[in-house]
């Protein structure tokens, strides 16, 4: 298991970029929080782009990480703009967008068993088709 880092670099015309690696779920999403907490009150960050590249797990714990900082910096009309996810961390994020977490699970620990299975699956099925090629 992948321990959650957090590497920012220094902001650029307003836009503030941070790559997230490891894993986003119950035990690291509030280490996103604190390192996000200080751009929400800084006024020259327009944007927040978060590279996703090195993010291998997310929960429905880093889901609500993600869609908090979302709303902070929409109220301040600033955006947060997620890149280059990995195939399983997109997925869940289309699950998630066609059906939301709180309208199917009856609770925060089947919707974590839920997206843990979906992200090893698809994880494994990348692997063989890589395998295969």
């Amino acid at each position: 298991m992948s321990q959650l880092r957090i590497d920012p670099t220094p902001p650029q015309n307003g836009v503030q970029r941070i790559a997230v690696s490891g894993r986003l779920d119950t035990g690291s999403h509030s280490e996103l929080d604190h390192a996000i907490d200080p751009l929400l009150a800084d006024e020259r960050v327009s944007s927040v782009v978060l590279d996703l590249e090195g993010l291998n797990y997310i929960s429905s714990a880093g889901l609500r990480s993600l869609s908090r900082v979302r709303r902070a910096l929409a109220r301040r009309h600033r955006s947060v703009l997620l890149i280059n996810p990995q195939p399983q961390i997109q997925k869940v994020f289309d699950v998630v967008d066609a059906v939301p977490l709180k309208d199917v699970f009856a609770s925060v620990e089947e919707a974590d068993q839920y997206l843990d299975a979906m992200q090893r699956k698809l994880v494994a099925k990348v692997a063989a088709a890589q395998v295969q090629a």
